[in-house]
């Protein structure tokens, strides 16, 4: 067992920034940065499992835990390797190596390499939650666990089905160029984003059962900051301007961007939330 939270902190930022670095080698030898995705989502497994075995805090509680970040991780790690094993490097990241290729490819390069450990630092950050449950070990349940489990079902279930939606349309060829507009992502620009929102509020919920569990509520906090404006909504909204234009425009137009609601009626021009 580790004792001291901060040295246990510390093994896990060393480990997840080993996992970047790898991944970083394999995107320069590749010639495609999109496995930092990958890299991202399954540190968090990483972590569940180191936290849950070195941590001194109850253990049917801290194994709980890591279960929901394990299969949380995984599940969105499996998920990106289809979309990225073997495919060409996604928008976003072609943008970037526009963006950052003025200073040269060693200065992109490098740029790419912090990029990369970055993801990692956010990993130790946002697995906060996981960190301070683990630390518990009072041997009592208490309804706040519970009601973050549920809150976590439904993120897992929510973004799960938004992400096989989106998938088996983009596998029917006549949806070449077209909006995904149905389902899931009929109510919401990016629903997938919304119920990943969702699930680190089941965490964080989770977490307030143990003591200075409070610090957790900063992770839903700091994840809806770059689900919207940094690597999510953004990003991604940008690079469906650039490849479909007046189409995805249309889109825009009719559907909530985040939250799952009802799509706007021509002729109303209220602002969907």
């Amino acid at each position: 067992m580790v004792q001291n939270p901060w040295a246990l902190l510390a093994i896990g930022a060393l480990v997840v920034a080993v996992i970047m670095l790898a991944l970083w080698l394999l995107g320069l030898a590749r010639n495609n940065f999109s496995y930092v995705d990958i890299g991202w989502s399954a540190n968090f497994a990483v972590l569940a499992v180191l936290y849950a075995a070195c941590a001194p805090g109850y253990a049917p509680r801290s194994w709980l835990v890591a279960a929901m970040f394990g299969v949380h991780g995984l599940r969105l790690a499996w998920h990106l390797a289809t979309r990225i094993v073997g495919q060409p490097e996604e928008g976003r990241y072609v943008q970037l190596r526009r963006d950052w290729a003025r200073g040269g490819r060693v200065s992109m390069n490098a740029k790419f390499l912090l990029f990369f450990e970055f993801q990692a630092l956010l990993n130790v950050f946002l697995s906060l939650p996981l960190l301070l449950v683990t630390l518990d070990p009072i041997p009592v349940w208490h309804g706040l666990e519970l009601l973050g489990v549920a809150i976590f079902m439904v993120g897992l279930v929510g973004e799960s089905i938004a992400d096989s939606q989106l998938a088996a349309f983009k596998r029917n060829p006549a949806n070449k160029g077209a909006v995904c507009d149905s389902g899931l992502w009929r109510l919401s620009r990016h629903p997938n984003y919304f119920f990943e929102w969702l699930i680190w509020i089941g965490y964080a919920v989770f977490a307030l059962a143990s003591p200075h569990g409070w610090i957790a509520l900063a992770c839903p906090i700091l994840m809806l900051h770059f689900l919207i404006n940094v690597t999510g909504v953004k990003a991604t909204e940008e690079q469906a301007l650039r490849s479909k234009g007046d189409l995805y425009r249309r889109y825009q137009a009719r559907t909530s961007v985040f939250v799952p609601w009802f799509p706007r009626r021509a002729g109303n021009q209220a602002d969907p939330p």
